[in-house]
This record gives structure tokens, sequence and C-alpha cells, in this order.
């Protein structure tokens, strides 16, 4: 199976985990699945009172610089782990 196959299977596993992970882990799927489709964080960072914009917008940031290729790889690897803590 190729990366391509891989982070859609994995993107598939994450909406069947039978329980809900923890807001740091969904941030992390969050910012590795838009690093790995959508490249470096775009746009302004939402202020006021959009905490949960503010919180997705730094999470993505973070990742700024990974190629496509290694934020999938980090994403499958990520919900592997997931998986194994979340479906035992």
């Amino acid at each position: 199976m190729d990366l391509q196959q891989q982070f859609a299977e994995a993107r598939k596993q994450v909406n069947n985990l039978s329980a809900r992970p923890t807001n740091e882990e969904l941030l992390l799927l969050y910012a590795l699945y838009k690093q790995a489709t959508a490249g470096d964080v775009q746009g302004e960072r939402p202020g006021g009172f959009d905490f949960k914009g503010a919180a997705k917008y730094d999470a993505w940031a973070a990742q700024k610089g990974k190629t496509a290729e290694q934020a999938m790889q980090e994403y499958i690897a990520l919900v592997e782990k997931l998986v194994a803590t979340y479906n035992t």
C-alpha cells in the first residue's frame, strides 16, 4: 500500500475509534491532516474570543515546514497509536 492509501485508511480509522481522543490529540490530528493536504498554515490567526480557531491555527502553524509526506507519515503513526490506545 502506498503512502496516499495508508493516509486515506488512517483517516477512516480515526472516525471509527471507540473513544474520543483528547483535545491535544485531536489538535495534532487536525494539524497533521492540514499540513499533509494544504501545506503550511495560511491566513490570519483568529483572535478575540475564537479560542478554538486560534488553537487550531497554532497547532497547524507548529507543523510549518514539514512536507506533505512527513505530515502523512506522522498522521498515520498517530492514528496507529490512537487505535492501539482507544480500541483495546
